[in-house]
């Protein structure tokens, strides 16, 4: 392993201190149980992770809330259910902490309540594929709802079927003003027709690559992550169970321990259980491609990306992605 000093010039080293004084520490929070969508592949009731006793009192949340501000909690992920569906709970956790909401976007959430609260849509697939997954085009929706929003971008997650077809969707939401970052489908409710092929996977790492060079004000990425996200490998290493940085502190007895995200809890909305990791404990790891995951198993891996240049850039760049996507840096 080399100095930072000794691998970065001065641009990217003036890019790796903006990154490397942020600090963050992040958990994740199940805001309801409830949902306005049934989508085929959520995880979250494919696990049965709803099969909780939802805390209804605003004063219990807003006493659980200033318990992880005080646990060292610096950025709230709230997702569901639908989080829009309880905003007085997605207000208590605004007013105490930086806060991000990811929603289907059905419900618009309240600017002059939430001015500047970091929203992030889920898109699954194009509009034929939102029919067969969710019910229906959510975009025709969110899209009224957000457009030109500064404080918004679509989380898409692309599915087999959308291989050499995201660039129309790309460009829609590049028509309504809003920022998009890609993530891949990990079907797990075994959908027929959206299971990944490795040549499918191949073939999306390129087009992802092309819609960053072609759309580099609407995609927020990286190409190092479309490698790591398509291959499922990183410095020669697999992702799964024993690499995985984003297990709840407490249910996380690997041995040895693995490197992992600092004080992470994935809060159920009883505010008593907590979940396995950031997606689900009924999913096989080797099989999960959640971008947020492998993500952050980059991120909490720098000193192995110490050992050349390149490999140093594409972690600043990674890091520097998921800070824009949580608004914590400019985009």
């Amino acid at each position: 392993m080399q100095t930072v000093s000794a691998l970065l010039d001065k641009d990217w080293h003036d890019r790796y201190r903006r990154i490397a004084r942020l600090n963050i520490r992040s958990s994740i929070y199940d805001l309801t149980n409830r949902c306005n969508l049934r989508c085929k592949g959520c995880f979250f009731f494919s696990s049965g992770e709803h099969h909780v006793t939802e805390e209804t009192a605003i004063e219990k949340w807003e006493q659980f809330i200033d318990q992880e501000k005080a646990r060292g909690v610096n950025l709230a992920i709230l997702i569901g259910g639908e989080p829009t569906l309880c905003m007085d709970r997605l207000a208590a956790f605004y007013k105490r902490l930086p806060t991000y909401c990811a929603t289907n976007g059905l419900i618009k959430v309240p600017r002059d309540q939430f001015p500047d609260m970091m929203v992030g849509i889920s898109l699954w697939g194009g509009g034929e594929d939102e029919k067969v997954l969710r019910g229906q085009d959510t975009f025709a929706i969110s899209s009224k709802n957000y457009e030109g929003d500064p404080y918004t971008y679509y989380l898409y997650t692309v599915t087999p079927r959308q291989v050499g077809r995201i660039e129309p969707v790309i460009r829609r939401i590049a028509d309504v003003g809003l920022k998009v970052h890609l993530q891949l489908l990990s079907n797990d409710e075994s959908v027929d027709g959206f299971y990944w092929r490795q040549d499918e996977l191949d073939d999306l790492r390129l087009e992802m690559d092309a819609m960053l060079d072609r759309y580099p004000q609407t995609v927020i990425s990286s190409k190092y992550y479309h490698e790591v996200i398509t291959t499922g490998m990183m410095l020669g290493r697999r992702f799964g169970w024993q690499e995985c940085p984003s297990v709840t502190e407490s249910l996380d007895t690997r041995k040895p321990p693995t490197r992992r995200l600092i004080h992470f809890y994935r809060w159920a909305a009883d505010l008593h259980t907590v979940h396995r990791c950031c997606t689900s404990a009924t999913r096989d790891c080797s099989t999960c491609k959640d971008g947020a995951a492998h993500m952050s198993w980059i991120m909490v891996n720098k000193r192995a990306h110490m050992n050349t240049t390149r490999d140093f850039q594409n972690w600043i760049e990674v890091y520097e992605m998921f800070a824009k996507l949580y608004r914590l840096i400019p985009w």
